[in-house]
């Protein structure tokens, strides 16, 4: 892309102002949709980390947890049927679409 000089009776021409066409974006602005849709993913995996002591039974459905399975994941709150359903939730509700394009939103 190249520069576009101000007109020649423009005060700005005498101290050599150079003007870039930018569109609506300021400096950075790519990088920081960048950074901050890092930063939710980061902080919506952290809060998916099951932390605490488990449960003797699934909070959804009621069966109860498997010592195995409250040994490996420490935390536990749900049986593996149900896991598995919150994750497929999980998963359909968690894109975000910052820039608001057509071609993004169509998966």
């Amino acid at each position: 892309m190249r520069p576009e000089r101000l007109s020649s009776h423009d005060p700005w021409l005498s101290v050599g102002v150079v003007v870039m066409a930018t569109g609506w974006a300021k400096d950075g602005a790519v990088q920081e949709q960048i950074n901050a849709s890092i930063a939710e993913a980061v902080k919506l995996a952290r809060s998916r980390i099951a932390h605490g002591e488990s449960s003797t039974e699934c909070e959804d459905c009621g069966t109860e947890i498997p010592e195995a399975r409250r040994q490996v994941v420490p935390g536990v709150r749900r049986c593996v049927a149900c896991q598995e359903a919150e994750d497929l939730v999980q998963d359909d509700a968690g894109a975000i679409n910052r820039r608001g394009s057509k071609d993004s939103q169509l998966r």
